[in-house]
């Protein structure tokens, strides 16, 4: 029997090797938990972080937790969902795409036009017929808006739209996120996306929450910059 589940297919954490998250992957299931998710896919930063202790301890929470990640493609990002490898952050090209693509994984195209978030552009358009769905970010209010041209695309070649948090801190995560029609199970989920079983659940942000996600986005680049430094001045 299918349900419509509450899913977030884009969210990083403190387990992420390329960025700085102020919270960890349990800290984030407990939250969706008391929100209500059914789902969740963990994306962090060209690795997958997904293991037996934190699938359990989802499911304990009555949270499915998908394998995921935000892999990057000709400094491009790309989230796949139900990877079946780990991917090198660096040399990979979007030339690869179609050995990667399966029938039992998503591709999804995040934040595709928005300026500077290494988003596809107009790269998205070149691999349209690769992708499964493409994202409706959060990140957007009534007067700017880099969701209008993905909206068109989607219109236009007739993907599935996908709303996410891509959330980096937890006060980011729950507003903005996707109800699928599916069994509780990931291959469900998959075939259910990929069938447009899919509603976004969405509302726009203040131009002062916008302000603070741009400020908290420096000040996690200095940290995570200042992180590395600390790692390499450390003794072997």
């Amino acid at each position: 029997m299918t349900i419509k589940l509450k899913v977030d297919f884009h969210i990083h954490t403190g387990e992420d090797p390329q960025d700085y998250i102020p919270y960890n992957s349990f800290q984030l299931i407990d939250v969706a938990s008391q929100k209500g998710f059914d789902a969740l896919a963990i994306t962090n930063h060209n690795a997958v972080f997904y293991n037996p202790e934190i699938a359990q301890y989802a499911e304990k929470k009555g949270i499915l937790l998908i394998p995921g990640m935000e892999a990057t493609f000709s400094d491009a990002h790309v989230l796949i969902l139900n990877p079946d490898f780990q991917i090198n952050p660096k040399g990979r090209s979007l030339k690869e795409l179609p050995n990667i693509k399966k029938e039992d994984n998503l591709l999804i195209a995040p934040h595709p036009f928005f300026p500077r978030f290494k988003s596809l552009e107009s790269d998205l358009l070149t691999y349209i017929h690769l992708f499964d769905a493409i994202e409706f970010a959060q990140y957007y209010n009534r007067l700017i808006n880099f969701n209008k041209k993905a909206i068109e695309t989607a219109l236009e070649y007739k993907k599935p739209l996908i709303a996410t948090s891509d959330c980096h801190f937890l006060w980011q995560f729950g507003d903005t996120f996707s109800l699928v029609e599916a069994k509780k199970d990931i291959p469900s989920i998959i075939k259910a996306v990929k069938s447009g079983k899919v509603e976004i659940i969405t509302k726009p942000i203040s131009l002062a929450t916008m302000a603070k996600v741009m400020s908290t986005f420096i000040l996690r680049r200095i940290l995570y910059q200042n992180r590395n430094k600390t790692r390499k001045n450390l003794p072997p």
